[in-house]
Order: C-alpha cells, then sequence, then structure tokens
C-alpha cells in the first residue's frame, strides 16, 4: 500500500522566519503545529461571515453563518442572494444592524458595483479601501478578509482584541499595547505578520 504523501505546508518559510526572528513565538508554534490559514474560492461567503462575526465569539458566529448558508448554493452567486431577506437573515439570529449591512453587500455586488473577484489582483490598501466604501464594512472586516480569504502574508489587525490581548500575554505586558506601540513590537514579524497573528488567536483555542 502506498504512504499517502505529506501535504505541502505553505507557510512553512513564514514559521521558520518567525520562530529565527522571535524566540517567544516558539513554544506557540511548536504547540498549535502548522499554520492552516488557505485561501478562500467563495469570496463572497468569507465576506459575509466577516460581517456576521462582527464582535460576537467565534461560536457564536459559527452557529449563526451555518444556518445563513444553508439557504444558499455553494459557492455563492449575485443571482441567488434573493434566498436572504430580512426574514430568513432573523431566523437565523443575525441582528437588524447586520441584516442592513449584508443588505448592503448583496446590493453592491449584485448590481456589479464591487467585483470580487478583482480584489485578488489589488494590493492590501487597495482591497482595504475598496472593502471599507460597503456599509459596515470596516478596517478590521477588511483585513479578516485580506488573512483569512486572500492568505495575504504581512497583515497586523491591531485593532482585534484578540491581538492585543495576545501581545500583552507574549510579552508580559502591564496592559494591551496600543496601535503604534504594537506596530513597533512586531516589526521583526514582517513579512508574515498575518501568520503569527493567526498563532496568536490559537492562544484562546
Amino acid at each position: 500500500m502506498a504512504r499517502k504523501r505529506p501535504e505541502h505546508d505553505p507557510w512553512a518559510e513564514a514559521t521558520r522566519h518567525l520562530k529565527s526572528a522571535d524566540p517567544k513565538l516558539v513554544p506557540l508554534i511548536e504547540k498549535v503545529g502548522p499554520c492552516t490559514l488557505r485561501p478562500a474560492e467563495d469570496l463572497l461567503a468569507t465576506l459575509a461571515n466577516s460581517i456576521v462575526a462582527q464582535q460576537i465569539s467565534a461560536k457564536a458566529a459559527r452557529s449563526i453563518f451555518d444556518k445563513v448558508s444553508s439557504g444558499m448554493n455553494s459557492p455563492w452567486r449575485p443571482e441567488d442572494l434573493n434566498r436572504m431577506d430580512d426574514e430568513f437573515l432573523k431566523s437565523c439570529g443575525v441582528s437588524p444592524q447586520k441584516r442592513g449591512y449584508l443588505a448592503s453587500l448583496f446590493e453592491i455586488v449584485r448590481i456589479g458595483k464591487l467585483h470580487l473577484a478583482g480584489l485578488r489582483d489589488m494590493g492590501d490598501e487597495e482591497v482595504i479601501a475598496e472593502l471599507t466604501q460597503v456599509k459596515g464594512i470596516g478596517r478590521w472586516t477588511a483585513e479578516m478578509f485580506l488573512i483569512f480569504a486572500l492568505n495575504r502574508p504581512d497583515v497586523l489587525p491591531m485593532a482585534d482584541l484578540g491581538i492585543k490581548t495576545g501581545l500583552q500575554r507574549l510579552y508580559k505586558l502591564d496592559e494591551a499595547p496600543s496601535l503604534s506601540a504594537g506596530e513597533e513590537l512586531t516589526r521583526h514579524w514582517q513579512p508574515f505578520r498575518s501568520v503569527a497573528s493567526w498563532y496568536l488567536w490559537r492562544m484562546f483555542d
């Protein structure tokens, strides 16, 4: 019987760099194992999931989004978005504010004002500028999209509570760092701050 070939690790170089650049990350990386970030095929669903996940726990977000996804084909298509009416989203547990955000996203995609596939060819700041034109999508949501959908390697989402808390714990700080302090603390992680951020989130699993 032929042996199963091990899966290629696209982040092997990143983890080698991070372990070399920052000894404090070594125990965390070795405990968690290889980074499992992979590009998303369904960009619309991923962006909608980012909106649903705003300011709620990961467990709650998964539960709600599983219900939302049950009403859609895979991959999500703009022509199917009429299934996502207000009553359906309400029944899934989506808050009124987020229902408004999703409706805004669906409309801008449906009329062709936002071409999600084109985001793959844009720079990080261009993607953020494009996405934050959509009601309810701020920099945090756009950065989550860069990391989890497009797998951009060097994004540091300093507005994220998990990242702030993770940095505080990692470096034994008296308080969570500010944006500028976080940038300075993690400069040596470049060009793989997305991967380091992913490991910081794993602290809380």
